[in-house]
């Protein structure tokens, strides 16, 4: 065989640099769509997340709201109880003066031994 010519060398370079320049074109372009599509996806998830934000805060706000109707429900149940209590010691100290008033007037008539519908002691 005889040696390439020059214009066969050129040939093949030329050939070869189409070859590297076609596959890193390949490889670019495989590269670029891959970007595209990550690019698309992180656009449109952005757009989800910036929607459920939205709808978070909104529900946030709601639940807020109902929290303080839940506080003032509270509030107005705990001073119904306190009422209660006020009411409940109101009478045990009207209970224990009728009691005293009761022995006092019993030991004043001078009957010991009777009993009132209260257990306690005759008036």
């Amino acid at each position: 065989m005889s040696s390439p010519t020059e214009s066969e060398a050129a040939r093949h370079t030329a050939e070869a640099r189409a070859a590297v320049t076609a596959s890193l074109s390949s490889v670019g372009a495989s590269l670029t769509n891959e970007m595209r599509t990550r690019t698309a996806d992180l656009h449109s998830n952005s757009a989800a997340i910036s929607k459920q934000e939205k709808e978070l805060a909104k529900q946030t706000a709601v639940l807020a709201k109902q929290g303080a109707e839940w506080d003032k429900l509270l509030q107005k149940g705990t001073k119904k109880l306190n009422e209660v209590g006020d009411i409940q010691n109101w009478a045990e100290m009207i209970e224990r003066d009728l009691l005293v008033l009761e022995e006092t007037v019993r030991l004043v008539e001078g009957k010991e031994g009777q009993e009132t519908a209260s257990g306690t002691g005759g008036w």
